[in-house]
């Protein structure tokens, strides 16, 4: 069995959640492995952070995210509310706020509860299978990293890895 690994970088402009398709990306890291039949899961590190399957809704809400997008994020917002003042989560306590401090993170960048939550509830990967060279994603589904957290911009990696023959 063959494991093949590559990592994607896409960039997240902060300040509202960031939907990124990475299918593309994908299938192209799929191609360089050579495997033919097997799977392929793309995943993330970041604990604000999604992999999720859908289709494109080609329609754009005012900000940019595709209507489908924008729908799970109102959904998402109506339970886990975006993260805006010191309290209103029990998350980031003393020690974390301590912990960032020492690593270069402000009090700012630690606000990002509704991220880490979000991120546990859709999951922070997606299991495609690979059979004839080509991800089986259906007509019509595509892969999407999506970045929960707002706090500011930054670069994030896409991690995919593929085992099969």
């Amino acid at each position: 069995m063959k494991v093949y690994r590559e990592t994607l970088t896409v960039h997240s402009p902060g300040h509202r959640p960031a939907f990124h398709t990475v299918t593309d990306g994908v299938r192209a890291a799929l191609e360089r492995s050579g495997v033919q039949n097997g799977i392929c899961v793309v995943y993330s590190h970041h604990t604000t952070c999604s992999v999720l399957t859908q289709e494109c809704s080609f329609d754009l809400a005012y900000n940019g995210l595709e209507y489908l997008q924008q729908d799970l994020v109102d959904v998402l917002e109506a339970i886990i509310p975006t993260c805006r003042r010191e309290g209103q989560y029990l998350h980031p306590g003393p020690k974390l706020t301590e912990f960032s401090a020492r690593h270069g993170e402000g009090k700012p960048e630690t606000l990002n509860t509704d991220g880490h939550l979000r991120s546990s509830i859709i999951g922070r990967s997606e299991t495609i299978v690979v059979a004839g060279g080509r991800l089986d994603l259906g007509e019509f589904g595509h892969i999407y990293f999506v970045d929960f957290d707002q706090t500011r911009p930054r670069d994030r990696q896409v991690q995919v890895q593929i085992l099969g023959e």
